[in-house]
């Protein structure tokens, strides 16, 4: 994916904290605030549903075996 540079103004209190924040994560600044960026407009959320939505698929005999029938009716 291409990147655009975006230049943004901050006090020096949240660029404090923005690098600190990043620093504990290992990752740069730059990365960090993609992330945050990622999970404001829901990337994150939908990947964690798309992931949860193919592990129940994988695992669904195994659910079925271990909690029966009973459960099928709720799909």
């Amino acid at each position: 994916m291409a990147k655009t540079q975006l230049n943004v103004r901050v006090d020096e209190t949240t660029a404090e904290a923005a690098r600190s924040r990043a620093q504990q994560r290992g990752m740069s600044v730059n990365r960090y605030i993609e992330e945050l960026v990622r999970q404001d407009a829901g990337d994150a959320g939908r990947t964690f549903v798309e992931a949860a939505a193919d592990f129940m698929k994988s695992y669904e005999s195994v659910f079925t075996e271990e909690f029966g029938s009973e459960r099928e009716g709720r799909r």
